[in-house]
C-alpha cells in the first residue's frame, strides 16, 4: 500500500453528502449535465457551494470529528469540457479553482476541525450507473491523468474516485494517482444485489485492482447504494480481501439506479432509518471511518449518521 499517511485510516472522519443532487432538488440551482463544476464560473455559484460545505464543516467542528473536503469536480474530466461548453482549458482552471476554494476552507477551518483532507474527486469517463464500453486499463490511466495532474498542481492531498462501474477503469485511475505520488481511494458504485453493474462482486473487484497495483490504494469504499443492498456484500468482502473497504457513502433511496434515473423528484428516503443502518454495519465493520452520502442524501442525513454513530 501507498506509505503516505491518511488521518482517516486511523480516525472517524465524516464527509459529505449527495453534492448534485442536493444543489438541484433542495436548492433549485441547475448543474448541466449533472457537473457541479460549472458554479464555479459564477460568484453566485461559487457562493452556493460554500454555503453547501460550511454546512458540513460546522457539523464537524460540531462533533469534532475530521472532515474530508471532496472537490465539485466529479464530472469534469476532459471529455465533458465540449458538452460543457468550455474549452479544455477552461475546464482545467475549473478544476483549479475548486481544489483552491477547498484548501482555503481547510485553512479556514483549521482551528475549528480536527483534521481535514483535500480530496480531489474524480468521477467515470462516462456513467457513473452503466459501465457502457469499458476502456482498457492503460487507456484510463492516460484519460485520467489530465485531471489529476489539474489538481495536484493546486495542492489536493489524495485522490478519491467516487461512482466507479469497472475495474479495469479503477485500474487507470490508481496508475495515474500513483504516477502523480497522491494516495486513492477507489468507491465502488454497487446495484441493488451488492455487485458492481458489470456483475463482479465487490471482493474480486478489490482483489483485482490490489493484485494489479500491489496494493497502492490507501483504501476502497461504496457508493451510490443503500445499506440494505450492500451489507451481506459487505460481510463477503471482508471474509474475501480483509478491512478494505474503509468508508461508505450510501444513497438515502432504496430504488434501483434504474428508477432514479427516471425520477423527476427526490427520493429523500428516511434520515433516521439510514442512521441506524449506519451503526448496524458499524457494529459488524467497526473499521469503516469514513462516512457520508450519495444520491438524495444532504446535511440532514449525514448529521443524523453522526448523531448515531459518533461517540464523545
Amino acid at each position: 500500500m501507498t506509505t503516505q499517511p491518511l488521518p482517516q485510516l486511523q480516525h472517524r472522519f465524516l464527509t459529505d453528502a449527495g453534492l448534485e443532487t442536493d444543489l438541484i432538488f433542495n436548492r433549485g440551482i441547475d448543474l448541466p449535465y449533472f457537473s457541479s463544476i460549472t458554479l464555479l464560473q459564477s460568484d453566485a455559484g461559487r457562493e452556493a457551494l460554500l454555503d453547501y460545505y460550511c454546512g458540513f464543516l460546522d457539523l464537524a467542528a460540531r462533533r469534532q470529528v475530521g472532515f474530508i473536503l471532496e472537490s465539485a469536480t466529479w464530472r469534469a474530466s476532459p471529455d465533458w469540457a465540449e458538452p460543457l461548453g468550455m474549452s479544455e482549458e477552461a475546464l482545467a482552471g475549473l478544476v483549479g479553482k475548486a481544489i483552491t476554494m477547498l484548501v482555503d476552507l481547510k485553512r479556514d477551518y483549521a482551528d475549528r476541525v480536527p483534521s481535514l483532507v483535500v480530496s480531489g474527486c474524480v468521477g467515470p469517463r462516462g456513467d457513473g450507473y452503466d459501465p457502457g464500453s469499458i476502456m482498457e486499463a492503460d487507456v484510463a490511466a492516460a484519460y485520467h491523468a489530465q485531471q489529476i495532474g489539474w489538481m495536484a498542481r493546486e495542492g489536493c492531498e489524495m485522490i478519491a474516485a467516487i461512482t466507479m462501474t469497472n475495474v479495469p477503469e479503477a485500474l487507470g485511475v490508481v496508475m495515474a494517482a500513483r504516477t502523480a505520488g497522491l494516495p486513492v481511494a477507489i468507491s465502488f458504485t454497487l446495484e441493488t444485489d451488492g455487485k458492481l453493474p458489470t456483475g463482479q462482486s465487490l471482493g474480486d473487484a478489490i482483489a483485482e485492482v490490489d493484485a494489479a497495483t500491489g496494493s497502492y490504494p490507501a483504501y476502497y469504499m461504496v457508493n451510490c447504494a443503500h445499506p440494505e443492498h450492500f451489507l451481506t456484500a459487505l460481510d463477503d468482502t471482508v471474509a474475501q480481501v480483509g478491512d478494505r473497504v474503509r468508508g461508505v457513502r450510501a444513497n438515502a433511496s432504496r430504488c434501483s439506479h434504474a428508477e432514479l434515473d427516471a425520477m423527476t423528484e427526490l427520493d429523500r428516503g428516511d434520515p433516521a432509518e439510514l442512521a441506524r443502518l449506519h451503526c448496524e454495519m458499524l457494529e459488524r465493520h467497526p473499521a469503516i471511518n469514513v462516512l457520508g452520502g450519495c444520491c438524495g442524501t444532504d446535511l440532514e442525513h449525514v448529521s443524523a449518521i453522526a448523531e448515531a454513530c459518533l461517540t464523545g
